[in-house]
């Protein structure tokens, strides 16, 4: 976490413009000063000899040491707040999805062109960004065990895995989450059965990378976790993660829910949103729905999850000591939304 002060900030981009645009858009916050702009991790570590910063923003690919293998370093000596700027590639999103299971605490996304103007644009949610970085709380890095099934015979036939009336299909699982929430998101899916009931998912991200982070989890769990679409039902041991850009509702017809794919307006600075998610699991499922609202920063989703208990849903909230930030699920608990606060890897057993 920060010092009093301002945010100390070292940029490490190859990109002059980047570093550039950058530094002007948090220099003119008072509350954040750039230490450093290099470009690239060798320049950087030996600046961090004299001086260690608060928040690093990290590119990927650089000449001599490339932005992973730095991040790696990093998180398993002195861990701190590490914000990756990736591009929006699908080779960019993967990497990235490889840099927050690394330990980053956030992305910053830039496109390939007309890339000084879409910085300026997205100067507040950078600032925010840093900022709550900076009240991030970080660990050495370590890997969350593989359940025994994908690791000892690869993802499991889910087709013979349960048969439909073994399952109740009307339970639904919401969970929000924003920044530290892909790898708390990872950690629970790969701790749950088949037989779980089906989870929607809003993950603050930028556009292009909930396509590679869904596919990376499908990759990591038994669950069929798939980037949700409009209009597929919610089924039992299955994932619906958001799209970046757009928000996701869930409705009812009849015993079953299915996914609606809504466009508007950002809502608490977000779209997908956590509270559009909350809201309507409460409207459709009542108390035959559970929600979960995990680390981040902001308050996206306490409002939701009071809608979520108020219609008789059980909700539940991470704990301080395992977020990385406190401020979503401290939101919701201080505005009465959470019926139990409990440990992340508690949660599982509490999805089945």
């Amino acid at each position: 976490m920060a010092a009093d002060g301002p945010v100390r900030v070292m940029i490490v981009d190859d990109s002059a413009v980047v570093r550039q645009t950058l530094t002007h858009i948090l220099q003119s916050d008072g509350d954040i000063r750039v230490i450093s702009a290099v470009s690239d991790p060798i320049f950087a570590m030996k600046f961090m000899e004299s001086e260690w910063p608060d928040v690093v923003i990290l590119d990927i690919e650089m000449p001599r040491m490339d932005g992973l293998t730095f991040l790696r370093k990093i998180m398993s000596t002195r861990p701190l707040p590490v914000i990756i700027c990736s591009s929006l590639t699908v080779k960019g999103a993967q990497t990235t999805l490889d840099a927050l299971a690394a330990g980053a605490v956030d992305i910053v996304a830039k496109p390939t062109s007309g890339l000084k103007s879409y910085l300026e644009e997205a100067s507040r949610d950078l600032v925010r960004a840093v900022k709550g970085a900076a009240k991030s709380s970080v660990k050495l890095t370590t890997r969350t065990p593989m359940p025994l099934e994908a690791a000892t015979g690869g993802k499991p036939d889910r087709s013979a895995q349960a048969s439909p009336l073994s399952v109740t299909t009307d339970r639904i699982i919401a969970i929000g989450s924003s920044t530290g929430g892909t790898v708390a998101v990872e950690a629970l899916l790969r701790a749950l059965p088949v037989t779980t009931p089906g989870i929607v998912i809003v993950q603050h991200m930028p556009v292009q990378f909930t396509s590679a982070f869904a596919q990376r989890l499908d990759s990591l769990c038994e669950l069929n976790v798939q980037e949700a679409g409009e209009g597929q039902r919610v089924l039992p041991g299955h994932v619906y993660i958001a799209r970046g850009g757009i928000h996701l509702q869930v409705e009812r017809r009849g015993g079953f829910y299915y996914t609606h794919l809504k466009d508007g307006p950002p809502v608490c600075r977000h779209r997908p949103s956590v509270n559009v998610l909350f809201q309507s699991v409460a409207t459709a499922a009542g108390s035959n729905a559970k929600g979960f609202i995990l680390t981040g920063m902001g308050d996206d989703g306490a409002r939701g999850l009071l809608q979520m208990r108020n219609a008789g849903a059980e909700t539940f909230a991470q704990d301080e000591k395992s977020c990385v930030v406190f401020g979503m699920p401290n939101e919701a608990i201080k505005l009465g939304a959470v019926g139990k606060i409990v440990d992340l890897m508690s949660m599982p057993p509490l999805m089945t």
